[in-house]
């Protein structure tokens, strides 16, 4: 069994913790774990054999692949790389392509790597389920049940059983809460979690029927592949002309062989921060609090802290979160009009939406401390063996200054190590390289000074993880 974990996602519902190069399924918003950590985990449990590939974009590939290589080892299969968001059906085409170039009938287990299970054995049973109709040639789709009118989700409406699966009768869009209620009511109506099951070759021919010309593209896009470290790159102009269409348009409410396995383990989609309030743990007065927070005569609160002291007061069915950049404030029953936020601080041309203060790259982090006119001070972590790209800066020079560990620096034509407490000068112009070769992270502080401080002030000469 392969289990394919679609990671493109950029998680805006959840800003400010949730931004377009963070986002959600990197974040540890239910456990210690984040949420991909536990959707690998998860893969992994289903099956001894059982091995994980992921589908995810140019800018998440290394944290993706980070994530693989800590959790999976030997049983990380590859990380297939999408040129250009085209939703679900193109993206499980490329994990069946890749699959199926090593075994046609490979058995696909497809889930969002944000999505929250709690009781694992019940997961499992379904799983169990579901493989048997798969390998029969069956589409199969987890259908959750519901334990409310929920108005957040669409539904799968079930026909006969048969084997411990049902017929898929139906898929329905998100209804009303009238509509939801009845749906509760009648029963045989189920929440569509998103997951599903089938042979990758079954799930290619189905979609060559329904949709030729996803399938021609995909097709085309992974003819032209090409490897790069540990990531498969499709070719880019054949996948940009494929159409944006999701699984359940384009095969699964189209198909003769769709069928729905009941799942019932405590599922949720984490979709919006009252989501995130259901799932946890709550006190006598209906409160979730994580990190420093002191609160009086609250209630219905979700209150979340990165960093600082929230203290709450005389508050009701609120939203809370404070990051180093951003403090959200919201009605507990608004939080799906974040996106009008967002909408808010992108229209402004603002970068809160797409970076937090702390910056991850393949070789560690970086995080603002400061900046002012012609200055900027950075907090830099380098991973133990990594080693930033060989550079040059046409409009800044840089100071380094060791705080932790061992630093090898190239500075022109010079190579020194410097330890804790140690510094030296990078001039405008001069090539360098910083590398970590010790076995503990190194961190360092860096004072940028110059005319232009921006990013994109980088001219690479040579780097480990292929960037341009």
């Amino acid at each position: 069994m392969l289990a394919v974990i679609l990671s493109g996602g950029s998680g805006t519902r959840l800003w400010p913790l949730s931004r377009e190069t963070y986002p959600k399924q990197f974040l540890p918003v239910v456990s210690d774990e984040t949420l991909l950590s536990e959707t690998l985990l998860r893969g992994l449990s289903v099956d001894e054999s059982a091995r994980v590939m992921a589908v995810t974009n140019e800018e998440h590939r290394f944290v993706v692949a980070a994530h693989m290589q800590r959790l999976a080892g030997d049983r990380a299969d590859s990380i297939v790389l999408e040129p250009a968001g085209r939703n679900t059906a193109p993206a499980i085409a490329l994990a069946a392509l890749a699959a199926q170039s090593g075994a046609p009938d490979e058995l696909l287990l497809v889930m969002p790597s944000d999505h929250v299970l709690k009781d694992l054995e019940a997961f499992k049973a379904s799983v169990a389920i579901g493989s048997k109709a798969a390998r029969d040639g069956k589409l199969v789709t987890f259908g959750v049940v519901p334990t409310s009118a929920h108005t957040g989700y669409g539904y799968i409406r079930a026909g006969e059983e048969s084997g411990g699966f049902l017929e898929v009768s139906g898929f329905v869009e998100k209804p009303d809460e009238a509509t939801a209620q009845q749906y509760l009511d009648e029963g045989g109506y189920f929440w569509n979690s998103g997951m599903f099951m089938f042979r990758a070759d079954r799930y290619l021919e189905e979609l060559g029927k329904y949709q030729p010309d996803i399938l021609d593209a995909c097709e085309r896009a992974f003819a032209g592949r090409e490897g790069d470290l540990d990531f498969i790159r499709v070719d880019k102009a054949a996948f940009e002309i494929c159409p944006d269409n999701s699984i359940d348009y384009a095969v699964m409410e189209k198909t003769d062989d769709a069928v729905v396995v009941p799942l019932d383990a405590g599922w949720s989609d984490v979709g919006s921060w009252s989501a995130l309030w259901e799932i946890q743990p709550q006190d006598e007065q209906g409160n979730v609090c994580r990190g420093d927070v002191i609160i009086e005569d609250v209630s219905g609160s979700y209150i979340h802290s990165e960093g600082r002291l929230i203290a709450a007061l005389g508050v009701t069915d609120h939203v809370i979160v404070e990051t180093d950049d951003v403090v959200l404030v919201a009605d507990r029953n608004r939080v799906q009009d974040v996106k009008r936020l967002v909408a808010q601080v992108k229209a402004q041309g603002r970068d809160e939406h797409r970076f937090h203060k702390k910056v991850h790259r393949p070789w560690g982090t970086y995080e603002g401390i400061a900046m002012g006119e012609r200055f900027q001070v950075k907090r830099i972590t380098v991973n133990p063996g990594a080693s930033l790209s060989l550079q040059k800066h046409h409009h800044r020079a840089e100071h380094w200054i060791v705080v932790k560990g061992t630093a090898n620096v190239v500075r022109g034509e010079e190579h020194i190590m410097l330890t804790e407490d140690q510094s030296t000068y990078i001039p405008l112009g001069f090539q360098h390289r910083l590398s970590n070769p010790g076995v503990i992270p190194l961190e360092l502080i860096e004072v940028q000074t110059g005319s232009y401080l921006g990013e994109d002030d980088i001219v690479r000469f040579a780097d480990t993880y292929n960037r341009v």
